[in-house]
């Protein structure tokens, strides 16, 4: 198609396994392998499966769970402390148990007797001294919208939800610091800053669900990381609670603090191994006064790329968003949600926001950019929106591709970093690679850091596919030295692969780290690390 007049919007015509894992690992597939017990003063803080292949991987399929390891069970008298301590929030019926038994994705599923819910940092303290006391291992949860089985209990650990702990402590309206508790849902965070004309740092599909606290648990990345970075750069301060139930406050409101180690950087990305987290200071921006969406269709990839270029150079300072979906992901939304693809059918999509102060010059340059790319071939067809519904309405397109993967059937999903030119070579790779096995083999993602969301679906749960796919897809990002991941974590399915993205010293000192801050391994035990720390 040719330029569409001075890129006038075009009307958007949209209307708008569950498996219980198993306490003893079975050896199918997979060479015979020796236990081991590793202990640290005098501590038993991890049940390592020591084997022949290197990799940290248990004689079982690597991402399902370990044996139960040797902590408490929950008493009577266990339960009658968190009553006393939490009155009505010390959860204890079956059914209010389920959703947080189970993940978003609905493929790892735990069996806790019991959900705690405090409302202050005092009493997660209680909490936590009292199980480390105990040996009672405990699951912190967030949201619970993680996607590798990081938020939820394996066995039958404590949840300790932070969903009531959701008040804004403090906001500077001069340094756009703003300090709340851990579970304050992203959403909501935004519409408060809104109203004083700031912004949350990050975006992220789940923002009406994920707890802040989880957010920077996980170290997510979101939708925004091309313009304001990551968390390790945004987080000023966190409060943590440490395993034995000491608080370490580090909950700074400083920009430049050089005093010694930053520590809060050890709990970023941790997924609750390390402390649980219980207030976070954030630097936030300044809301945009102007903001357009431009949503495009590339005929390859390699276009797609060289429109991305062309993006960075022509639009600079107010680019906040580049990202990109493939055409079996519109199918799919589509089909499962009813959307409409705007503009003309295209191999690849993508979806690109600016933001800025002033209306007029961001306009024009982008008018300048769409020219370019147009006359130039490299884009196809497209659609621009400035009105805040139809904003809303394209990236529903970018943002709703997870929620129309459910719809599909059993999900394997893998988040991947790699170099920009090399992400779609594995969403190809991988077609070709399972060739009939896999039902849908899918690509999204963040162009702007090179993070790819590599989808592959099946009718359902099929053990045949997932060893067609793995250790094939690890084997793969290791040879480009990307991670396998780039901003979901490791959690329960991927701790066993560590070792294909960090050397076995950076893995050694991750466990020395562990058993340093939590000795007896009571938080969130099963994730992060690997079963094999060699």
């Amino acid at each position: 198609m040719g330029i569409f007049p001075r890129f006038a919007r075009l009307p958007l015509k949209s209307t708008f396994i569950w498996s219980q894992y198993s306490s003893a690992l079975s050896a199918v597939g997979r060479e015979t392998s020796d236990r081991a017990l590793i202990v640290s003063s005098s501590q038993l803080i991890q049940h390592r499966c020591v084997h022949s292949r290197g990799l940290g991987a248990s004689p079982a399929n690597p991402g399902d769970a370990p044996p139960r390891l040797p902590f408490s069970r929950v008493t009577q008298k266990d339960l009658a402390f968190f009553r006393t301590l939490l009155p009505g929030r010390s959860i204890t019926d079956p059914d209010l148990l389920k959703s947080s038994n189970i993940d978003w994705l609905k493929t790892v599923q735990g069996n806790s007797e019991v959900l705690l819910r405090p409302k202050t940092t005092e009493e997660v303290c209680q909490i936590l001294r009292y199980c480390n006391d105990r040996n009672l291992a405990v699951c912190p949860q967030g949201g619970n919208t993680g996607l590798v089985g990081g938020s939820v209990p394996v066995f039958d650990e404590i949840i300790l939800s932070t969903s009531l702990m959701n008040q804004v402590m403090m906001f500077d309206g001069i340094s756009g610091i703003l300090t709340c508790q851990a579970g304050c849902v992203l959403e909501n965070l935004s519409h408060y800053l809104e109203e004083k004309d700031f912004i949350m740092p990050l975006d992220l599909g789940a923002k009406g669900s994920c707890h802040i606290g989880g957010n920077v648990s996980t170290n997510a990345g979101g939708l925004r990381l091309l313009r304001y970075g990551s968390l390790r750069g945004t987080v000023l301060g966190l409060e943590v609670v440490l395993a034995d139930g000491r608080v370490l406050n580090c909950l700074a409101a400083l920009r430049k603090d050089n005093t010694g180690y930053d520590l809060k950087q050890l709990f970023i990305g941790s997924e609750g191994t390390l402390g649980v987290i219980t207030a976070v200071s954030i630097l936030c921006p300044r809301k945009p006064k102007a903001v357009n969406v431009a949503f495009l269709g590339c005929s390859s990839f390699q276009q797609l790329l060289e429109t991305f270029q062309c993006c960075r150079g022509m639009l600079g300072e107010i680019l906040s968003a580049f990202e990109f979906l493939d055409a079996s992901c519109m199918k799919l939304l589509e089909k499962h949600l009813k959307l409409t693809n705007p503009i003309t059918e295209s191999p690849f999509y993508i979806v690109i926001e600016t933001a800025g102060s002033n209306a007029t010059h961001d306009e024009e340059k982008l008018h300048n950019f769409l020219e370019e790319v147009m006359t130039s071939s490299l884009v196809t067809d497209g659609t621009v929106a400035t009105e805040a519904t139809k904003i809303k309405a394209l990236w529903s397109l970018r943002e709703r591709v997870t929620e129309a993967l459910t719809h599909e059937g059993y999900t394997y999903k893998y988040d991947i970093s790699l170099p920009v030119e090399k992400i779609y070579d594995l969403v190809q790779d991988m077609r070709g690679h399972l060739g009939d096995m896999a039902k849908n083999v899918v690509g999204y993602g963040h162009v702007g850091d090179g993070n790819l969301h590599l989808n592959i679906t099946s009718p359902s749960k099929d053990p045949a596919l997932l060893a067609a796919i793995e250790p094939y897809v690890y084997e793969w990002t290791s040879k480009w030295k990307g991670s396998i991941s780039a901003e979901h974590g490791l959690g329960l399915k991927k701790r066993n692969y560590i070792y294909y993205s960090k050397s076995s010293e950076t893995v050694a000192l991750m466990g020395s780290i562990k058993a340093m801050l939590d000795p007896k391994g009571i938080l969130n035990p099963y994730k992060t690390l690997p079963d094999n720390i060699h």
